[in-house]
């Protein structure tokens, strides 16, 4: 894989980290552990079955969490920095053979950025959600942000190019929705 496939492979994932924070932890995991998945050499611990158990909880705990109405906003506050911390690890996790400077600058621009504004847009979008509907739509935007990051996982791991690709799509799409709305408020 080249240079632009990490990359685009790093926006997928941090994407997805924007909608969940462990379901692309544990894709990498599933994914390093089948050999489909070369990872940097500092993190080569994400293909353990150890990480597989942890990430695996993880997930099931926080998908579940989301369904619970007043857990959901309890998540969001602590979910937003957790989802730039992990869209920052996730991509320098699969962002191999280049300097660790160029790496680590890439992964919090990148990686971090896409993954807030992802995260943003969702928490934005469930607040509307909860205006417009006093929050019976709350199963339905949990599971399509968990939809959102099962799918942006497994697409980022199996086809790269399309997932960057439809990430950055996503943050432009999400830009505009969220300065359309700034501008009505």
């Amino acid at each position: 894989m080249e240079y632009p496939l990490y990359v685009l492979l790093g926006i997928g994932l941090a994407a997805a980290c924007g909608f969940r924070v462990f379901v692309p932890f544990l894709a990498i995991s599933i994914a390093g552990l089948a050999g489909h998945l070369e990872l940097a050499p500092d993190f080569a611990w994400l293909a353990s079955w150890p990480a597989l158990v942890v990430f695996g909880v993880a997930t099931i705990l926080e998908i579940v969490a989301y369904y619970v109405p007043w857990l959901d906003h309890v998540l969001d506050v602590g979910a937003t920095p957790a989802a730039v911390i992990a869209g920052i690890v996730v991509t320098a996790s699969v962002v191999t053979g280049m300097s660790p400077v160029l790496r680590w600058s890439l992964a919090a621009i990148a990686g971090g950025g896409v993954a807030a504004a992802v995260q943003l847009a969702t928490v934005a979008l469930r607040r509307a959600t909860t205006y417009a509907t006093a929050g019976l739509a709350h199963p339905l935007a949990a599971t399509a942000e968990t939809g959102g990051s099962v799918g942006m996982s497994a697409l980022s791991v199996l086809v790269p190019l399309v997932a960057g690709v439809l990430a950055l799509l996503l943050l432009v799409i999400a830009a505009r929705w969220l300065s359309r709305r700034r501008a009505r408020a």
